[in-house]
């Protein structure tokens, strides 16, 4: 049982990590914090946090760099944290905590559509498990579609007995002036946070292959935080170089980066990485809609988010959606790791037989 209880309670606490940082960062970026330079901040502390993981674990198992590999991490970069990460804090500074976690739950439904014209996935529409995997996508599209482009009537579940001064002013000031644009941030808000999901599912695909070529995972992930904290500097500073703009003396801003690079990216990468070795990465995918429920209670409770029926009806589309993809996805793998468990099976048997000869 205690085997597993901790990966249950890992899985948890990184949700957990994960909704902390959506509500400060979106906190961040509503008191004036330039997404552009959150991202890169972020990148900063997850690169000095990484380094001493990777040089220390993996420096007598490191494989040699070479220019195509370098590359490859290079690219992994661009999709898997620049874009990915600056479309979705653009997009969650447009919209809210609760819309920007409920449409992450995209990610395995845009990876499998990306995936299939690659052929690292096949559609079989015969089958029960290519039609739980199709129709999931589907599902998933369709939620997205509705919580992006219907609120519905407001659902009233009382007020929040939770005051925290603070996020009440910064929403004061933040609805005071949004309001000339609330209607283009209502469609810029979702459509950036889609964006994210197809940035993030074209690193998956990279990932995959370089994984393969560099299975030094601490090294891969700091190099690629490196290169990211670089292109994110640069951009940022395109965008706005006054030093007041980079300026951490808030106390907002300094936690929000600090606390989005080293439990965000290099601590829970580290959890979840412990978690995928030891109960695989459908295990991991299965809590992702839990970070929508802590996200949408916080909001509700800190930062006074109203409740509407097309975010609760879309959620759900969204997360029942992420179920088929990855019910499909289960049954698809299953005669794979049989054989696998098979093969063991016989080589464990191959291996007591040859014990047994060598001792007589």
């Amino acid at each position: 049982m205690g085997a597993d209880l901790l990966p249950f309670i890992t899985m948890v606490l990184v949700q957990v990590g994960f909704a902390g940082m959506n509500i400060i960062s979106k906190l961040a970026m509503d008191s004036g914090m330039n997404p552009f330079v959150h991202v890169a901040y972020r990148q900063i502390f997850a690169s000095m946090i990484i380094a001493p993981f990777a040089y220390f674990l993996e420096r007598k198992t490191r494989p040699r760099m070479t220019p195509s590999i370098f590359f490859q991490i290079f690219l992994c970069s661009i999709f898997g944290v620049t874009m990915n990460q600056i479309t979705y804090f653009i997009g969650l500074k447009n919209s809210t905590p609760t819309i920007a976690c409920a449409l992450s739950n995209l990610l395995p439904a845009v990876t499998f559509l990306l995936a299939v014209p690659f052929r690292l996935e096949s559609v079989g529409m015969k089958s029960r498990v290519g039609q739980a995997k199709l129709m999931g996508t589907l599902v998933c599209v369709g939620g997205a579609m509705l919580l992006s482009f219907y609120h519905g009537p407001e659902i009233y579940i009382g007020e929040s007995r939770i005051h925290w001064k603070y996020a009440e002013t910064v929403g004061n000031i933040n609805s005071t002036s949004s309001q000339g644009s609330h209607g283009s941030n209502f469609m810029l808000g979702p459509f950036l946070i889609i964006a994210s999901s197809v940035s993030w599912a074209i690193w998956f695909i990279l990932q995959a292959r370089m994984g393969q070529e560099y299975p030094a995972p601490y090294s891969s992930s700091a190099l690629m935080c490196l290169m990211a904290s670089v292109q994110c500097v640069v951009i940022g500073l395109g965008f706005d170089h006054q030093s007041s703009a980079w300026s951490l003396s808030l106390p907002i801003r300094a936690v929000s980066a600090v606390y989005a690079g080293i439990v965000c990216s290099a601590l829970s990468f580290c959890l979840m990485s412990w978690c995928i070795e030891r109960k695989g990465p459908l295990y991991v995918s299965v809590f992702s809609p839990l970070l929508l429920v802590i996200v949408a209670v916080l909001s509700w409770a800190l930062l006074r988010e109203k409740i509407y029926v097309g975010t609760i009806v879309g959620s759900i589309l969204i997360v029942m959606g992420l179920y088929g993809v990855l019910w499909g996805k289960k049954k698809e793998m299953e005669p794979i790791e049989n054989i696998k468990e098979t093969e063991e099976e016989k080589h464990g048997s191959k291996k007591d037989l040859e014990l047994q000869l060598y001792g007589h």
